[in-house]
């Protein structure tokens, strides 16, 4: 079916998506009575409240005036989310994002920065990627690099160097083989690894230069074809399968298992993914390394990069009587891209991220080191996502099983199957569309509607939905977070609703009252210091019925709760029974039955 369509970025689950029911988690201890509470800005977490900790600290030393009020997202589809807030005008004061998707409303809605100094430190090359006639609306932090991983100590061992052209690589390929060795692997278990790879290796050639840019953006908008276009690009495809570069796994395991077996046990040197770690060192302790993708002569040899975030800041703040929230955003923008800004959103967990400031400094032993000079000389490219979502999984399907020999595909017939995947979606784009909201839906209307869809799918006489906004430092990803606005709904729509843990769900057998009782009590969280509970937060539960019915206080019932959405003495008490059934099928199967969703229709009877 067409709403089984997903949407949902596999780019940045690899890499690493308003309700305005703010809490009291402030940069700094904010209550009713503070003076700044007028002027307090709005922040979205998008799942991220504990990794942006440490720059929350360093904001209350710097800038004690500033309170934030935080507007939790902690769902399924945190890219989509943000951008569903943005069409909606919902967007927070300072606006966070995983992929810069619709370049004409970020210049509407955003305040342009581009005359702002604090920008003037940013990398000139990534400041390019983000410009948007001439303004820069959105500015990126957090680059991840990619390029082809490979075991650094196996190689130095055996004498063998990064090679600097096609022909050099075809030679190491061939001492790696017979020195009984795989050259390189490629995994399999979502097919954007394949994608990547084959878009990566035409950026070594014309897909980065000016005809090549034109023709994605008429490709996209349906003027160009694949077909004269890609036939050297495929060629120099089989070149890598041939010398081994590309050896795919039959058993579609994912990523983190072949990095794990082929590099960390010596099986091969290589590894080509999109993907990024969390350590330079392998299994056996091995060295990791990072070389670029390589072209045939060798002139343009590349690594590719990603901002795992931008940031901005909603027009609404220039509008008269906001000029001092203005003033204290433009504030916070410039420490979150101060070089101590910076360094909070940078740790040893993540050697694969830099700086977008290009007086960062990395040590020539770095990992990366040689990625970071490439940014900055203009050999690196931003990877593809934005603009090919809709086809992106299949065209990495057809590369798929062209490397792994399969249904007879080939470069020829992947270049085929790209014009027909992309005129196919042109012409259907309006198909992926299953239902439609008639209104700006509340955090509790959504939640009721979610509740709604489970109790219908598992035949429950009622279900108890946690809201999951945010609680004195406390995020939950088993509470509905994400608002449902109006609009036409597509699977990436509806899975911006979608709680974060969305696989499975509980049954408990209760008397009325006592599943009255448990949503007066509301859903008891463990709230953590350092990993050390130091008390705990109550979420809001809302109990949904079949029929809207009121519970009989002496009757049982079955109730229906999302995965997570409980805690341990609940399930014992009621003696749960979980399932392994997906919320977000529920979900889909329920809007693509009602056709036409309102926040006080669409009874469950």
């Amino acid at each position: 079916m067409l709403k089984k369509y997903f949407a949902v970025c596999w780019l940045a689950a690899l890499l690493a998506s308003s309700i305005l029911l703010t809490g009291c988690g402030d940069s700094k201890p904010s209550d009713s009575d503070s003076p700044d509470d007028s002027d307090a800005l709005t922040w979205g977490t998008l799942t991220k409240y504990e990794a942006d900790k440490s720059f929350f600290e360093l904001l209350n030393k710097t800038y004690p005036e500033i309170a934030l009020d935080f507007i939790s997202y902690k769902g399924a589809n945190r890219t989509g989310y943000s951008w569903a807030q943005m069409r909606a005008d919902d967007i927070p004061d300072i606006f966070r994002t995983s992929q810069l998707i619709d370049r004409d409303l970020a210049k509407e809605r955003l305040v342009d920065l581009s005359g702002y100094d604090f920008i003037g430190e940013c990398s000139t090359s990534l400041l390019d990627q983000c410009s948007i006639d001439g303004g820069i609306y959105m500015l990126p932090t957090n680059i991840s690099v990619y390029g082809i991983f490979y075991n650094k100590t196996l190689m130095e061992e055996n004498g063998w160097e990064i090679p600097e052209n096609f022909a050099e690589l075809e030679a190491l390929c061939a001492e790696i083989r017979e020195a009984g060795l795989i050259p390189g692997v490629i995994p399999a278990e979502v097919t954007g690894h394949e994608f990547s790879a084959v878009f990566n290796l035409a950026k070594t050639d014309w897909l980065t230069t000016p005809d090549g840019q034109k023709w994605e953006q008429n490709f996209i908008s349906g003027s160009a074809s694949a077909e004269g276009m890609w036939e050297g690009t495929m060629d120099y495809v089989q070149k890598y399968i041939d010398i081994g570069m590309f050896t795919p796994d039959p058993d579609d395991r994912d990523w983190r298992t072949l990095f794990n077996e082929y590099l960390g046990e010596r099986k091969a040197v290589f590894i080509t993914m999109s993907a990024t770690v969390s350590s330079t060192t392998l299994p056996n302790g091995d060295e990791l390394g990072i070389m670029p993708y390589i072209g045939q002569d060798g002139s343009k040899n590349i690594y590719m990069y990603m901002a795992s975030e931008y940031f901005g800041i909603s027009k609404r703040l220039t509008e008269p009587g906001n000029e001092k929230k203005l003033e204290n955003a433009l504030k916070l923008l410039s420490l979150l891209y101060s070089e101590e800004g910076q360094a909070t959103l940078i740790n040893a967990d993540n050697p694969c991220l830099m700086s977008v400031r290009d007086s960062a400094k990395l040590d020539k032993s770095s990992m990366i080191y040689d990625v970071q000079q490439a940014i900055r000389e203009g050999h690196a490219f931003h990877m593809t996502y934005v603009n090919w979502d809709g086809v992106l999984g299949d065209m990495g399907q057809a590369y798929k099983e062209w490397i792994r020999g399969e249904n007879d595909m080939d470069g020829a017939k992947c270049i085929a199957r790209m014009d027909e995947l992309q005129t196919g979606y042109l012409e259907n784009r309006d198909n992926f569309y299953f239902c439609e909201s008639t209104a700006d839906f509340t955090l509790e209307q959504t939640a009721r509607l979610i509740g709604k869809a489970l109790g219908n799918a598992v035949n429950a006489d009622a279900v108890i939905v946690p809201l999951g906004e945010f609680r004195n430092g406390v995020e939950i990803s088993s509470g509905v977070s994400g608002k449902l606005y109006k609009g036409r709904i597509n699977t990436d729509v509806a899975t911006t609703i979608l709680p974060g843990s969305n696989k499975g769900y509980a049954m408990m057998t209760m008397t009325g009252a006592q599943a009255k009782e448990l949503v007066k009590n509301g859903f008891k969280v463990e709230k953590k210091e350092n990993d050390e509970v130091v008390g705990t937060e109550t979420f809001t539960y809302i109990l949904v019925t079949k029929g809207g019915k009121e519970l009989d206080d002496s009757a049982s019932y079955q109730v229906a709760f999302l995965p997570g959405g409980y805690t341990e003495e609940t399930a014992r008490t009621y003696n749960a029974e979980t399932k392994e059934d997906s919320i977000m099928t529920f979900v889909l199967d329920w809007l693509e039955e009602q056709k036409v969703v309102s926040p006080d229709g669409n009874p469950w009877e």
